[in-house]
């Protein structure tokens, strides 16, 4: 598999509600995609030495919050590490809803919005 390096990280909420694991589908889809390379918050929040060495390697990263309790910037934070592209998906009018699936539609939506950022930005860098 050739290098990513160069890709930014991208981490996400995997809680579960609807708006967190719509977070977490929309990272694996950038990661898939080849936008970045999705990497593990649990851990970073979990202090395993080698994601969090990760995490702080000076990557761009992407972080999606499924809510307000933010618990990827918080995660983050915790390491003195701050995304250079934040996305709250309460704010792009996602809803959290418990015991249910996302809506797929509402997922490529989001994607589209998250995508398109990271494209522009990758632009404006070149």
């Amino acid at each position: 598999m050739p290098s990513r390096a160069h890709l930014p990280l991208v981490y996400s909420c995997s809680g579960c509600s609807s708006a967190a694991q719509m977070a977490n589908h929309v990272a694996v889809k950038l990661d898939r995609q080849g936008l970045a390379e999705m990497s593990c918050i649990a851990g970073v929040g979990g202090d395993v030495p080698k994601l969090v060495r990760i995490a702080r390697s000076g990557r761009p990263i992407v972080a999606l919050d499924g809510c307000a309790l933010a618990c990827v910037k918080n995660c983050l934070a915790r390491h003195d590490v701050t995304p250079a592209r934040y996305f709250l998906l309460s704010d792009l009018g996602v809803r959290k809803r418990y015991g249910t699936d996302f809506d797929p539609d509402e997922a490529e939506q989001v994607l589209a919005t998250v995508a398109g950022d990271l494209r522009a930005g990758s632009d404006a860098a070149a």
